[in-house]
């Protein structure tokens, strides 16, 4: 792994908050809805409300994930334009509030363990936040039907869904976070699926971390056509919801040069309207957030577009900045960050946001993508 890059880390089909039921569930009752990776399905808690931004900044530093040479795929032509007197979702009210998911592996460990001294801290400061969903398994047969569980869930309590597709094939460069789709035509067909669960409500796609920073695994042909497939993606999504924002990879501040990211940002479609509302950065990493936010801006300046592009910013794991030595696995004395929102008060920063959940290893302090309650209750307390 190179420390350099941004950590993220799945297991089998599990990263981040939650993942999608495979195939071999076919598409049963259960086929709806997001499986918690490790963990037995509890009861629905009560969502709660985003809280407004709190907590400290941070700044983060951790490895990659990456993808690996695919074969060559046709790009497809461009979506027809979408509909320009739908509302934008930018002009929605700001205090609009984040949607939390009633199945993780942290609300399990919570319900399972009321006597547990740490209960209350980890229960209060991370369960209680709203947290990404991420569908990290290549499930063509189930995934419309669990992409639309969360947004018809998010849509009948009026909060906004944030969705993590993670299914690029070979994406992580052989790391902790290998797989996803067996080539890009797969992929294509896939994101077609995934797109026609978002409904019309508004909801937040982060769109395939580690996609474009650490795409200098691939061979210049490679990381072109992963860059058309990355666009092509951006579209399908806008154009089956007008109302969704869909936001690009740009790795971190610790990372690439903003004109170099940007350069690759656009390519993969990040500076059209008809694809994109911009970027995001830190996603399972730590660096402060006034760095992901100069940095963002510098992105979004190179990158160019329209001038409604922004970004948003994983601050679950940044309270306390990136560890002086950049380790990236489950570094100690890291704090969680600025509390999810989509009113940051920043120009150009469209939304804090918790992609990685608190608590689930790297790898280190437990299997990569468990919950590791230990891990959880040092970056709460």
């Amino acid at each position: 792994m190179v420390a350099a890059a941004s950590v993220v880390v799945a297991v089998g089909t599990a990263a981040g908050m939650l993942t999608a039921l495979g195939d071999e569930d076919g598409g049963g009752a259960d086929a709806g809805r997001p499986r918690v990776t490790h963990s037995v399905r509890l009861d629905a808690l009560p969502v709660s409300p985003s809280p407004s931004a709190s907590a400290v900044s941070s700044r983060p530093a951790s490895p990659p994930a990456s993808p690996s040479p695919t074969a060559g795929k046709p790009t497809s032509s461009p979506s027809p334009k979408r509909n320009s007197t739908k509302k934008d979702p930018r002009t929605t009210d700001a205090a609009t509030r984040l949607y939390r998911h009633p199945d993780s592996q942290i609300l399990d460990w919570v319900r399972a363990h009321p006597d547990d001294p740490r209960q209350d801290v980890i229960a209060s400061r991370i369960a209680g936040r709203p947290a990404a969903v991420w569908f990290a398994d290549h499930t063509p047969a189930t995934i419309t039907s669990r992409v639309r569980a969360v947004t018809a869930a998010g849509a009948a309590q009026g909060r906004v869904p944030v969705l993590v597709p993670y299914a690029i094939p070979d994406r992580d460069c052989g790391g902790h976070s290998e797989g996803g789709a067996p080539d890009l035509d797969a992929y294509d067909a896939w994101i077609d699926r995934f797109a026609a669960g978002l409904g019309s409500g508004e909801v937040i796609v982060v769109l395939e971390p580690d996609s474009v920073a650490q795409s200098e695994c691939l061979s210049a042909g490679e990381r072109a056509d992963r860059f058309a497939s990355l666009a092509r993606a951006g579209r399908v999504v806008k154009d089956a919801n007008p109302a969704a924002r869909v936001y690009y990879d740009a790795g971190h501040s610790g990372w690439h040069a903003p004109a170099k990211q940007a350069g690759w940002l656009k390519q993969a479609g990040a500076a059209s309207a008809d694809s994109s509302d911009g970027v995001f950065s830190n996603v399972s990493n730590f660096h402060a957030t006034a760095d992901e936010v100069a940095y963002d801006r510098a992105v979004l300046d190179a990158l160019g577009g329209p001038a409604s592009l922004g970004a948003v910013i994983d601050t679950s794991r940044n309270g306390n900045g990136a560890p002086p030595d950049g380790e990236w696995c489950d570094p100690a004395g890291r704090r969680i960050g600025r509390a999810p929102t989509l009113s940051t008060g920043m120009g150009r920063i469209d939304a804090y946001l918790w992609v990685k959940l608190p608590g689930e290893s790297d790898g280190c302090k437990g299997e990569p993508g468990t919950f590791t309650p230990s891990y959880a209750y040092d970056l709460a307390r």
